[in-house]
């Protein structure tokens, strides 16, 4: 047999090996990624479970008929806020609430099973929104995924509550995974749809504009907030052209006051000072100078800190009057992103005055990333992974376990403070196009 026959032959078995790679399916290639696998077996694992609960746990009355009433005088033609109330009180939340739950009672028929069965799939998509965000960023090991399932407390409030707290955190997560993508636009009118049905989300929003002016120019900044304005104008032009004061007043309310009691944090202080205006001040200062010690020494550590980086926008706004593409933007890092947004938020639930039980669902979800942030041994953040749990699940909270909680939330930010300032942009520059996404 001569050279060029064995040649050829060899080809053909090597396009033929070729061929069968490349018909191999992808599902067992995707799989090799222990931490996809993981959080694909915790997803099933998760709606098992939660499937359980809402056969062999008692549904819990807390709001539910609260919000059907609510609904119902929307759906009938109210458009006035001081007159939309249900058992445990006003209507204090934005119109997209209303909306989202009128979508809601015609679906489930105001019924509580089939409510239940439908939060439960929303937990389902949260959880596997939040395993996306987790994989992509890669700062968590696989096995410590299984975090995300085990919170009691959590599982309660998703279906056997039904809070409106699981739907803006849902859209809140959705963002963040168009964030992470660089898909600012998209991300903001989500991001906006969280906030109009509850307002917790705006404690995301500090983060989110230091992070919107690093990955994009000024342009891009104003068109994404006028995008997420317009939503907001959108959902609430009814109640906006009928009874705008009361809209504004009752739906962005930013004043309101919590009953004592069902604090899990600062329940430890007597009630006249939790409910002082004093007390609420000190809060507010505090929280006000946790972001900017956090932005000036941790979030903009690599551009020489906030004043300096908010100098070169200003600098990059004159040149743009002047010259065009003076002003190279560079792509933001998955990890900077996430790590912003949720120490962000997690500096806000540290100097919230009163957290309720359905507030852990503001921050329980960021948890292992955030532990897994700090600089401590993986023992010392299942110990304090499991503190914060088990705070949350003392009824009624009282003295020793707001107590603890709060000390446990000031460790993890000792630990965020601690930990090294990752660099916040990836190598390739973001062209022309993509800083105004």
């Amino acid at each position: 047999m001569s050279n060029s026959t064995m040649a050829v032959k060899s080809a053909r078995r090597a396009k033929s090996s070729q061929r069968h790679q490349n018909s191999e399916p992808w599902i067992p290639t995707l799989f090799q990624n222990p931490k996809v696998a993981s959080a694909s077996a915790l997803l099933v694992f998760d709606a098992v479970l939660t499937a359980l609960i809402i056969a062999y746990v008692p549904y819990t009355k807390i709001d539910w008929d609260a919000y059907m009433s609510q609904v119902s005088g929307f759906l009938g033609g109210e458009r006035d806020y001081g007159n939309l109330k249900g058992d445990t009180g006003p209507l204090v939340y934005p119109a997209g609430f209303l909306y989202a739950y009128s979508a809601i009672q015609y679906v489930t028929g105001s019924q509580v099973l089939p409510a239940q069965i439908l939060f439960a799939v929303l937990y389902i998509i949260n959880l596997g929104i939040m395993f996306y965000i987790y994989v992509k960023t890669d700062v968590v090991p696989w096995w410590a995924l299984a975090l995300l399932c085990l919170s009691k407390r959590v599982h309660s409030i998703f279906v056997l509550r039904l809070f409106n707290d699981c739907l803006a955190m849902l859209l809140l997560h959705a963002s963040l995974a168009s964030f992470i993508h660089q898909r600012w636009h998209l991300g903001l009118i989500i991001f906006s749809g969280a906030v109009s049905i509850k307002m917790n989300v705006l404690l995301y929003a500090p983060p989110l504009l230091l992070l919107m002016l690093k990955a994009m120019d000024i342009s891009g900044v104003i068109s994404a907030l006028f995008g997420a304005a317009l939503v907001q104008i959108l959902l609430g032009l009814p109640f906006i052209m009928s009874h705008p004061f009361a809209y504004i007043s009752r739906a962005f309310n930013l004043g309101r006051v919590f009953i004592h009691f069902w604090s899990v944090n600062f329940k430890f202080l007597p009630e006249p000072i939790f409910v002082s205006k004093g007390f609420a001040i000190s809060l507010l200062v505090v929280h006000l100078v946790l972001l900017a010690a956090f932005a000036h020494y941790r979030w903009c550590k690599h551009e020489g800190g906030v004043f300096k980086f908010l100098y070169s926008r200003l600098v990059s706004i004159k040149l743009k009057f002047a010259l065009t593409n003076t002003h190279s933007y560079k792509a933001l890092k998955k990890e900077h992103i996430v790590t912003t947004m949720f120490v962000g938020n997690f500096i806000g639930i540290l100097c919230a005055r009163s957290l309720h039980y359905q507030f852990y669902s503001w921050y329980f979800h960021t948890l292992p990333y955030l532990l897994w942030k700090t600089p401590f041994p993986s023992f010392l953040r299942l110990i304090l992974f499991t503190g914060v749990e088990l705070c949350w699940n003392v009824y009624p909270s009282n003295l020793y376990s707001s107590a603890m909680l709060l000390g446990l939330h000031l460790v993890i930010l000792f630990g965020l403070w601690s930990a090294p300032s990752e660099y916040p942009y990836v190598d390739k520059k973001v062209s022309t196009q993509d800083k105004h996404k």
